[in-house]
């Protein structure tokens, strides 16, 4: 199903998203956007840029977004500038291959009966305790394939979300009440146990959107949870985008998804700083 048009308009997505929120610098072949510390966005080749991107830009852009208080943090697609993964180790970096996947034909995939699912407002007061979900859902090793998501989080100690009144970020809030977040919750007995959301954006005239941070806790994987969210959140999105896509955790997670009516397109590159 691949084709540049279509790697086109994912990499138009991807240049266009951090501007509502972020300043974004040009360092040689290199955009790197500056904002806030609660949602930062990765360095990334300008659009359609398949070239060689120099070391010394790279170094440059992680400078700067350290001396911000950002994560270093670059991404690009594997398809193009194929020269950067090894540019990227040189500069420090520890490279990931992610598989791209778009929703071609999608198969309904249901969550378990006793399972419900809700659309989370801006003024929900368990938002910060989602929020903390999901960071406590990717800190926890041993994640079951579909539960996985493309963006990290902060570790969290305990198999527990914590107090419902923990507040969230304030830009998780407005990105929730302007619609340029739209999250879903999981609810089992009363207990949220898994979240997801996806990301709209209006590209050249259309809607385009990524599904990010799936996550379950880790005592309830193994049931179907996060294949059947991202089918919600699907769902939702095409009902004004005209393209949806993610980024899959490894081969194995992309097979689900890939049973669930998603093609995998490309690879994407994910380049961050090694911990510690």
């Amino acid at each position: 199903m691949s084709s540049p048009g279509l790697l086109d308009r994912i990499e138009r997505y991807f240049a266009l998203a951090p501007l509502a929120d972020a300043r974004v610098h040009s360092i040689g072949a290199l955009q790197v956007p500056i904002g806030r510390a609660e949602w930062p966005h990765p360095a990334r080749p300008r659009p359609g840029f398949d070239g060689d991107v120099a070391l010394d830009d790279v170094r440059a852009a992680i400078a700067l977004q350290e001396k911000a208080g950002l994560p270093a943090s670059l991404e690009w697609l594997a398809d193009r500038c194929r020269g950067l993964a090894t540019v990227a180790r040189t500069a420090g970096l520890v490279v990931d291959e992610l598989p791209l996947l778009v929703a071609d034909d999608p198969v309904e995939v249901l969550l378990p009966s006793e399972v419900r699912l809700y659309l989370v407002g801006a003024d929900d007061p368990r938002l910060g305790l989602y929020q903390r979900l999901a960071a406590l859902a990717f800190a926890s090793p041993g994640r079951a394939p579909a539960d996985q998501g493309p963006r990290s989080a902060p570790e969290v100690a305990q198999d527990d979300p914590g107090p419902a009144d923990v507040p969230p970020t304030e830009v998780l809030r407005d990105r929730v009440a302007s619609g340029a977040t739209v999250m879903m919750v999981a609810v089992d007995d009363g207990e949220p146990v898994a979240i997801g959301s996806h990301q709209p954006l209006q590209v050249d005239g259309t809607e385009i959107s990524e599904v990010v941070g799936v996550a379950t806790l880790p005592r309830f994987r193994g049931r179907g949870l996060g294949a059947g969210l991202t089918s919600a959140l699907v769902e939702h999105a095409r009902q004004t985008a005209d393209l949806v896509f993610l980024a899959a955790g490894d081969d194995d997670v992309a097979r689900v998804y890939e049973r669930a009516g998603f093609a995998r397109v490309a690879t994407s590159c994910v380049a961050e700083r090694p911990p510690g």
